[in-house]
């Protein structure tokens, strides 16, 4: 007994040919979709547009610098990490023989990323963590583990007012590497 009806009148070979064309378009589709996401990972840094570096003011007027004496300015910075922001507390170090030209260094130790201090006495910076010693002026390795000096950041004087570029550097390496 046959059957009567819509599906009757379509030949196997015509359903079969059908369902393989349905199937092969489901798996290009869903091979599409599960390579969309790893595609755009993989290219989001080429289209990601450059950022650039914005100057923060760390001293408003040069004339209250005490020459010839490194000091510590700590700032509050932004931090933005993919879709999270917080802010991050800074420290960088300020040098000067005359108040015009200026020379910042990172307040992070360069062995093992601790905060460095500035010893008056033996005029150096020391890492508390294990004892490396810096040039005041230069920020140079004077001794200890540390594999390189006191990052030196960019600075510039305008109308007065000492403004530098933050940049975080590895630490642990010899090579000065920006994170």
């Amino acid at each position: 007994m046959e059957h009567e009806g819509p599906a009757a009148s379509v030949p196997r070979e015509e359903r079969r040919r059908f369902l393989a064309r349905i199937s092969a378009f489901g798996t290009l589709l869903s091979g599409v979709m599960a390579g969309t996401v790893p595609l755009v990972a993989f290219l989001s840094p080429v289209l990601r547009k450059p950022v650039t570096k914005a100057w923060t003011r760390v001293v408003d007027d040069v004339n209250n610098v005490e020459v010839g004496v490194p000091f510590k300015v700590d700032f509050v910075e932004a931090v933005d990490d993919a879709w999270v922001q917080s802010r991050a507390l800074r420290s960088v170090w300020l040098y000067t023989e005359d108040a015009v030209e200026f020379r910042a260094m990172s307040g992070v130790c360069t062995h093992l990323g601790c905060s460095v201090g500035f010893d008056a006495e033996k005029q150096q910076f020391h890492c508390p963590c294990h004892h490396g010693l810096f040039d005041m002026k230069t920020g140079a390795v004077l001794g200890g583990p540390p594999p390189r000096g006191l990052d030196t950041l960019p600075v510039k004087v305008e109308n007065g007012e000492v403004h530098i570029q933050y940049q975080t550097f590895r630490a642990g390496i010899d090579a000065k590497v920006e994170v």
